[in-house]
């Protein structure tokens, strides 16, 4: 297959089939895109989940991607009657991942991880969140990781391929971590306009690796 793209950004895929759309470059830095500013250092008061949100509602919006957060089910133990709210909760059962949905027909899961330090600790990620992104592969999906360096306020897009040599490594009494300096440069990727998290360029170039070992 090779990529080629159809005017408006979007990539296609061509292969026996015909094109087929596969990602897209959408959030491109440029006045009068309808995209809000913010001068930031950090996140500024928003959690990255919050971003992350703000930019799946916008890849809605332009009708290039639906992806949802996944609610963790919990059981209620004690209601605050007086203001209608939980206090106390359990959770009914482990989480999968934290996003899943589609790109232009192809299904994509993720999770989101913050990290203070340089060195991210592979507790970090559960052995049934590998498990579940595994299984999804296997039915032609993309899953990745989701990482911001908050030291560095810049992101980082794991590749489910990486992920795993990493985890095989812990798992034969490596190193039950991963170093900043192990990772590829060509995925980190920086907030744009502060507000934004631009994974669909990331999950465009993961695309094209794939494609590039299929041919081999």
């Amino acid at each position: 297959a090779a990529f080629s793209t159809d005017g408006r950004g979007i990539f296609q895929t061509v292969g026996n089939g015909g094109p087929r759309r596969s990602t897209v470059h959408i959030l491109q830095d440029h006045r009068g895109d309808g995209m809000g500013t913010w001068s930031t250092r950090g996140l500024r008061g928003s959690t990255l989940e919050e971003i992350i949100n703000r930019t799946n509602e916008y890849y809605l919006e332009q009708g290039l991607a639906l992806i949802q957060k996944i609610p963790t089910p919990i059981t209620p133990v004690k209601m605050d009657k007086e203001h209608r709210q939980i206090t106390l909760a359990y959770f009914e059962k482990r989480s999968t991942v934290d996003y899943i949905g589609a790109v232009q027909g192809i299904p994509v899961c993720f999770d989101a991880k913050e990290c203070v330090a340089e060195t991210f600790p592979l507790q970090n990620i559960h052995e049934h969140q590998v498990k579940f992104m595994e299984e999804f592969e296997h039915q032609g999906g993309i899953a990745f990781i989701l990482i911001y360096y908050s030291s560095k306020n810049i992101l980082y897009y794991m590749r489910f391929e990486e992920l795993c040599v990493f985890w095989n490594r812990a798992k034969e009494g490596g190193r039950k971590s991963f170093r900043f300096e192990e990772l590829d440069d060509r995925f980190f990727m920086e907030f744009l306009r502060g507000c934004y998290v631009p994974y669909l360029d990331a999950m465009n170039l993961d695309l094209e690796i794939r494609d590039e070992l299929d041919k081999e």
